[in-house]
Parts: C-alpha cells; structure tokens; sequence
C-alpha cells in the first residue's frame, strides 16, 4: 500500500482504529498510523498535507 492507495488506507484505518473518531485526528498521529498499517509500504517523506486530508476524508466517509 502507498500513500496514494487512499481508499485502501481509510479502510485500513477504520478498521483498525474503531474507537477513533476521524474529524479530531492531528496530522501527526494520522501518518503515523497509516504508517503502521500492516502492507503499508512507502516512503514517510512522500507524504504531504494534501494526502492526509485526503486520507482523513476518506476514513470520515468509510465511517458514515
């Protein structure tokens, strides 16, 4: 999984982070937790703003 593999993390995340509610989620722990998705594999410098708020937009979506 790469970064740009949006839909698969959010699905990752959701389902990994049940408890965790997406729209009060800091940048910070967000990357590290796609980060420690199990399959993740991409360079942790290849990430930007724009990717995590994708990302948190999808897992927000995966959600409802």
């Amino acid at each position: 999984m790469k970064w740009t593999d949006v839909s698969e993390i959010a699905i990752g995340l959701s389902e990994s982070l049940p408890d965790v509610d997406p729209t009060k989620v800091n940048f910070v722990d967000l990357m590290n937790w796609v980060l420690a998705l199990p399959g993740f594999d991409d360079d942790p410098n290849h990430c930007g703003e724009r990717i995590l708020e994708a990302i948190q937009q999808a897992w927000m979506d995966e959600v409802d």
